[in-house]
């Protein structure tokens, strides 16, 4: 579309009985604006095509940055991975955090709207189809980070091999002559941890070891999660000699349960994480787990809204390969 061709916001000011300043107080969500007017020019903006001008954003300007928990070790590696690409193309890093929701909300939305980022960069979260459209208007390119569900066709993502690193756990466990292998799970509504779990499913049936559904455990990607789900599974009469967890945080949980049931890791039970983050390495015995490349991911979700904002590629995605780090927390089943 030619630049002629292309709606202004005056014209979209005049469609809409208001006035320029109005529709620009809209645009860049600023208050002073009545709830119905302010829907109908976002509809005039979305019908008519409008995006605002301007590419090239100045040096020094905000990358947005949004994750689920500040305190976790998994957001610590996005925001490194994110700060490093940030700050090496010049521009600086905007965190918002969203606690235990796997979407953003209302005030966050205009929050963006008023700080006009260069792009935004999103861990698991859900954007409604009105943010993704408020964004696409006002140019601010947008990427997931190991999206929660299974994104629309046009959102860009950046995610990891989920279920082959689940396969790759549990076939390591195989591999040892572990027949009995329990697994505990992450948030059901994550697709990373569905991911996870059919890999060991997979992995089961590939071996022709049944799948026991007692054996079955899930929850949040926490240790207290870990050691209750752990506590649970190895108390059973005919326990697992082995188990997968969702993640690391999970997997030193059932170090905590193993400990307190006077179970020995990996002489009496074998326990693989996801994740590889650090406390994994320095965990005793350390932990052997499925490394998610998360700082790299962050760093190509950071590129990628780049790249968008400058026109050099269209909505993309990617999946970055995840490898198993063997330590010293499995072993072969005792006799």
């Amino acid at each position: 579309m030619s630049d002629r061709t292309r709606p202004t916001l005056e014209a979209i000011a005049q469609q809409a009985s208001v006035s320029l300043s109005t529709a620009s107080k809209v645009l860049n969500g600023r208050p002073g604006v009545s709830t119905a007017t302010r829907q109908r020019v976002e509809e005039l903006l979305r019908d008519s095509g409008y995006a605002r001008r301007g590419l090239d954003p100045e040096r020094g300007g905000l990358v947005e940055l949004v994750v689920d928990n500040l305190q976790s070790e998994w957001s610590v590696e996005i925001i490194r991975g994110v700060e490093r690409i940030t700050r090496e193309s010049g521009f600086v890093l905007a965190l918002s955090a969203l606690g235990d929701h796997h979407r953003p909300h209302e005030e966050w939305i205009t929050g963006v709207l008023q700080r006009k980022p260069v792009a935004v960069i999103l861990q698991f979260s859900d954007l409604t189809v009105e943010h993704r459209r408020q964004l696409r208007t006002r140019n601010i390119p947008f990427v997931v980070v190991d999206p929660a569900g299974d994104p629309p066709a046009d959102v860009p993502a950046v995610g990891a091999t989920n279920w082959a690193g689940g396969v790759a756990a549990t076939r390591h466990l195989i591999a040892l002559g572990h027949t009995k292998i329990g697994v505990i799970s992450g948030p059901a509504d994550l697709m990373c941890s569905r991911a996870r779990v059919a890999g060991y499913q997979s992995a089961l049936a590939e071996a022709g070891i049944p799948i026991v559904e007692e054996f079955s455990a899930g929850g949040a990607f926490e240790q207290l999660v870990g050691e209750r789900e752990g506590r649970r599974l190895l108390s059973l009469p005919d326990r697992p000699t082995a188990i997968v967890a969702g993640n690391d945080l999970q997997a030193l949980g059932v170090y905590d349960a193993a400990a307190a049931l006077g179970l020995d890791v990996p002489g009496d039970l074998s326990v693989v994480g996801f994740d590889d983050v650090r406390p994994a390495l320095w965990a005793r015995p350390p932990l052997t787990t499925v490394r998610q490349p998360l700082q790299e991911m962050a760093e190509e979700a950071t590129r990628m809204a780049l790249r968008l904002r400058s026109g050099e590629i269209d909505n993309a995605r990617l999946e970055l390969a995840t490898s198993l780090v063997v330590r010293h927390s499995t072993a072969a089943p005792a006799a």
